[in-house]
């Protein structure tokens, strides 16, 4: 399953159309989603207090401030895709 992070903080209007934004493709392509407040930890507080919000697919930083909708359905297909190539690929070496 493809993951999706959000760092983003409440108030923040950027955080919530990049949200709105990710909840509407969702709906569409399936990824687990989650929003971490980065008002909860000193450390995310100071690492990105001014870089909110910043998104993550698998890990990997892809967006920061504005989320592209295209960029990002082909980012999370893209994964999707390699996750499930894995899946075929470990298949192969074990049973290979």
């Amino acid at each position: 399953m493809v993951r999706v992070e959000i760092y983003s903080k409440k108030g923040c209007c950027l955080c919530k159309k990049a949200k709105e934004l990710i909840s509407k493709v969702n709906k569409e392509v399936s990824f687990s989603f989650k929003e971490v407040d980065i008002t909860a930890s000193e450390e995310l507080f100071r690492k990105y207090r001014e870089d909110i919000p910043t998104i993550f697919i698998n890990g990997k930083k892809v967006f920061k401030f504005k989320v592209d909708e295209v960029e990002f359905r082909k980012k999370v297909r893209l994964e999707q895709i390699k996750s499930r190539l894995s899946k075929v690929w470990d298949k192969k070496e074990h049973f290979g």
